[in-house]
């Protein structure tokens, strides 16, 4: 008996490693980023390191006070939203009658909807840029947020279509026994089901635009998001500021992620409490 049980504690251990591995390459980044924003300037560059930063918060105010930061700021906020709202009202009906009906090349459409992401951007940032202009979408927050809707659409429809999928069918048919309609049935039996997955979509559409530069840089000018800012504006500037920005874009994901944890877990099986 003891054999067998060091040889499955012999065995885990591959995984251990290999999850310790993970933990450390998304960890440290992150931790590295923390020590090096709030170091002082000097402290940045000086080695060897310590282990925890001096809380010298001078890089954060010099670029808190960085003239446009604050616009681009809510500029990100702003398009970062109407991205999370279109993708989830888009993607969840979309997702919905994906899993809830039937009808020839539904395979093949699933296929499709994944295909959107095959083309670069870049190869449809010329004609994106003519059309915005024609009618009169450049340079604002809707038409960014129509284009990360785009990008993020594709896995919205396709992670509502799963979680329908997995919410039994025969919950609304005994609603419709009932009296509900179908919209009555899907308000009060599906969506409270739902919600985990819906959660998740938004996470990622939000994430998604948030971190989007290419199209944000393109497509606008003056009022710009702060990833754009970033590339057009302290490209040059001194390491210390450049940490403190790179912080201040991570640090509202981080935020937003934390806040939604509950449904996350939920929808993967993970009790929180």
């Amino acid at each position: 008996m003891s054999t067998v049980t060091s040889s499955a504690g012999f065995g885990r251990w591959p995984l251990r490693i290999a999850t310790g591995v993970l933990i450390l390459w998304v960890l440290l980044p992150i931790y590295l980023l923390v020590v090096n924003t709030l170091d002082s300037p000097a402290e940045v560059t000086a080695w060897p390191k310590s282990f925890f930063p001096s809380f010298d918060l001078e890089s954060l105010s010099f670029f808190a006070g960085y003239a446009g930061v604050a616009q681009a700021l809510v500029n990100s906020v702003l398009v970062a939203v109407l991205t999370m709202l279109l993708s989830i009202g888009l993607g969840a009906p979309a997702g919905y009658a994906l899993a809830r009906f039937r009808f020839k090349g539904q395979g093949a459409f699933r296929l499709l909807v994944i295909m959107t992401r095959a083309f670069p951007l870049p190869l449809l940032a010329l004609p994106l840029a003519v059309y915005y202009i024609r009618f009169g979408l450049d340079d604002s927050a809707l038409g960014l947020a129509l284009v990360h809707t785009t990008l993020a659409l594709p896995f919205a429809v396709l992670i509502t279509a799963s979680l329908f999928e997995g919410i039994p069918l025969e919950l609304e048919e005994a609603a419709w026994t009932l009296g509900c309609t179908r919209l009555q049935a899907f308000r009060k039996i599906v969506l409270p089901l739902a919600v985990p997955g819906i959660a998740a979509s938004g996470v990622f559409a939000f994430v998604t635009s948030w971190n989007e530069v290419f199209a944000a840089s393109v497509l606008t000018v003056r009022n710009q998001t702060l990833t754009a800012f970033l590339l057009t504006s302290i490209d040059v500037s001194p390491l210390p500021l450049k940490f403190a920005g790179a912080f201040v874009l991570v640090l509202p994901a981080l935020i937003f992620l934390f806040l939604v944890r509950k449904y996350l877990f939920s929808l993967w099986g993970i009790s929180n409490r």
